[in-house]
């Protein structure tokens, strides 16, 4: 059976080869006929980054925004630029204040209505960082984080094109507790605007529409929106208060990636921006993201994010979603944009200019990208949403994606440069322990309050059953292959008590499996693993000489553990979608070379990152909630290196099982500076 999987490999590889290569005659062929222009059944439109934070200073005044005359991407919007005019055209005021304003009805998650009479089929607006819901049996990729782990942007650039729905870079990590974390890329903006260009590529050439999010400085989940107090009065959310500088070097050069490449649409975010709500907020959406960025797509809302009507209009809002103002007036539908909107008109307090600006906006991605997805769903014998091939994650994604052999993308922390083949399984080790919080049926949980659970994706993603088999049971079957016997405790409960009475003999191996939680909505409180993971560790190798400890985790931890004499590796495995067991076992017997990279630094206590979320859960003021980002651009990695503060693993950190030596000293030779280029030098990214 193990024989086979080359094989098999093999032939995911030819048949992608194929749908890559059908997509690529179609798009020509839309090109050709005009295609492209036709109306589809569903458009689904996904949200693909974020990160976005603010701006200097908020404001209280704005004049209504246009458009500006002599800002056009590089990217070839022309040809939609003049389709979606033409569109607006025949609309008259009540169908453009419907082109703009979001509803909710059937299995999308906003939706605009369509227009019959033009042929326009409306747009389906679906969500998912990792995966499309809410759907069941649906391929679910690794989250954003784990695929920044793998710093390729080729393997990146698959992940945007197969997922083809709403890939995230949301919050950059100024926090390391941040409950969003998970979806996002990194830190580092240079990397995650790399991870953000593959990604958008990738989704484009699926022909899905790309979002990029949360615009901008929404980097806590602790009172991200306002609240109504126990009185019933309104609370405004935290306002993420940021200077010029820090805003542009930091959290806007993501989104800055994500305009350069040419993302459909943007989506503000539910904080506020040194004070003005962002989706209201002009100098931030008019100011920076249209006229600086030359954004030529729309923006909308994150839903119920839209505080107003006229206001937002005038600041560069778009489009709202869902609709409705809030969730309490779903049934009525009353929203601030809708008929709202034809009464601003009429009274003048908005221009048809800036509503027409709005509507071809969205028209403009529309007739830009081609949905190519039909011809995938033809030939794999699918129907929406498709279920591409064999999914594969983190070190086994590859399978889908790569030709030859498959490489690891789980970060090693630990102990293989000393012993670098110590993972590596063979018929020599008989006697395999699983220690987990990990349940043994194919089944994904997110439930927070359950030990039994895999944590391959964070909450959200609402699709539970899959077809790939968990760590333990893909370790079961792979023993099997060599005779070796798996002996397992599933109880955090039991090896917390040091109870073992189940584990006879004492295993070759032990393999510790840990996760930590984390979802929208709330951040996370610890920097240790879940389900008292330190005195677990600790208590499995203190019996066992040969531990190996593997984390699911949304974010950033703490390891006390990793000291400990019998703990002989770590495997960074984050958040790897559906394939999580066979890329654990890909690994654990050699068959990959693990070759990712943390993209976040690892401290050695949690007091040295010393920017914690603010949490004022009795303020009472209605401007109370205030983050003030004083660190500038000290975050992550700066933050250490700026303090001299040694990590437990840096930012960057990754062995393999590779082993050389260099013969002579590295030699580092100056560049030497060019008359022909600008500045003397070109561009960092011609040699990255």
């Amino acid at each position: 059976m193990h024989d086979l999987l080359p094989v098999k490999r093999g032939i995911d590889y030819i048949l992608q080869f194929a749908v890559d290569a059908l997509n690529r005659i179609e798009a020509e062929l839309c090109t050709a006929t005009g295609y492209a222009t036709l109306g589809l059944s569903t458009f689904t439109v996904l949200p693909l980054i974020s990160s976005f934070l603010t701006f200097v200073h908020g404001i209280s005044g704005f004049q209504p925004y246009q458009r500006s005359k002599d800002v056009r991407s590089t990217i070839n919007w022309e040809s939609a630029f003049q389709k979606a005019n033409a569109f607006v055209a025949q609309l008259n005021l009540t169908e453009k204040a419907g082109m703009v304003t979001g509803n909710i009805f059937g299995a999308c998650d906003g939706n605009i209505v369509p227009i019959e009479r033009i042929g326009f089929p409306g747009l389906c607006l679906s969500d998912g960082p990792a995966a499309v819901r809410p759907a069941d049996l649906v391929s679910v990729f690794p989250a954003g984080l784990t695929a920044a782990a793998s710093w390729d942007r080729d393997l990146i650039y698959q992940r945007g094109l197969f997922l083809g729905s709403r890939p995230v870079a949301r919050p950059l990590g100024r926090h390391p507790l941040g409950g969003r974390n998970w979806e996002g890329f990194s830190p580092d903006p240079y990397l995650t605007g790399l991870a953000i260009n593959a990604t958008i590529r990738g989704i484009h050439d699926a022909g899905v529409q790309s979002c990029s999010k949360h615009f901008i400085g929404n980097e806590q989940e602790t009172q991200r929106s306002n609240s109504i107090s126990a009185d019933g009065t309104s609370i405004d959310a935290i306002s993420s208060n940021i200077d010029d500088r820090t805003l542009h070097e930091l959290y806007l050069w993501p989104f800055a990636d994500a305009v350069k490449t040419g993302t459909a649409s943007v989506m503000c975010s539910y904080n506020r921006i040194n004070e003005t709500y962002s989706c209201e907020n002009s100098e931030v959406l008019a100011g920076i993201l249209k006229d600086q960025l030359g954004f030529q797509g729309y923006v909308m809302s994150d839903w119920f994010a839209t505080h107003s009507g006229v206001k937002s209009i005038n600041a560069g809002l778009d489009m709202t979603m869902p609709g409705p103002i809030d969730q309490n007036s779903i049934n009525t539908g009353t929203s601030y944009f809708g008929g709202n909107i034809t009464e601003a008109v009429n009274n003048g307090s908005v221009s048809m200019t800036r509503l027409d600006d709005m509507v071809q906006r969205i028209m403009t991605p529309y007739n830009r990208v081609t949905l190519k997805l039909v011809t995938m769903d033809f030939l794999l014998g699918l129907k929406s949403p498709p279920v591409m091939f064999e999914v594969t994650t983190q070190a086994s994604y590859a399978h889908l994606v790569q030709p030859g052999p498959p490489f690891s993308k789980t970060t090693i922390l630990h102990s293989l440069s000393s012993r670098p083949r110590i993972l590596e399984f063979s018929v020599t080790t008989p006697q395999i322990s699983l220690m987990a919080s990990h349940s043994s049926i194919r089944r994904f949980r997110v439930d927070s309050t359950s030990a039994l659970s895999i944590l391959a994706v964070a909450p959200g993603q609402d699709v539970t059953h899959i077809p790939s088999p968990p760590p333990p049971d893909a370790i079961k079957v792979r023993a099997a292959l060599t005779g070796a016997r798996v002996q397992y405790i599933t109880s955090n409960t039991q090896l917390a008590a040091n109870n073992f009475i189940s584990i006879y003999p004492t295993p070759d191996v032990c393999l510790v499996f840990l996760k930590t939680f984390s979802q929208e909505g709330y951040d996370r409180l610890s920097f240790e693993a879940d389900w008292n993971s330190t005195l677990v560790v600790n208590n499995v190798a203190s019996r066992c000489p040969n531990t190996v400890v593997i984390t699911h985790s949304a974010g950033i931890n703490t390891m006390p553990w990793a000291t400990h004499p019998n703990v002989t590796a770590i495997l960074a495995a984050h958040l790897p979608g559906e394939e999580t067991g066979n890329a654990i076992v890909d690994i654990l017997w050699g068959d990959v070379n693990p070759s990712a990279k943390l993209p976040y630094t690892i401290p050695a206590d949690e007091a040295d990152y010393d920017i914690p979320v603010v949490n004022l859960t009795d303020m009472t003021d209605l401007n109370g909630w205030q983050s003030n980002f004083t660190e500038g651009l000290l975050i992550d990695y700066r933050h250490f290196d700026a303090l001299n503060i040694t990590p437990l693993y840096e930012f960057g950190f990754g062995l393999s099982y590779t082993t050389f030596n260099m013969p002579s000293p590295l030699v580092i030779s100056p560049y030497s500076a060019s008359k022909n280029l600008p500045f003397g030098h070109p561009p960092i990214g011609h040699f990255l």
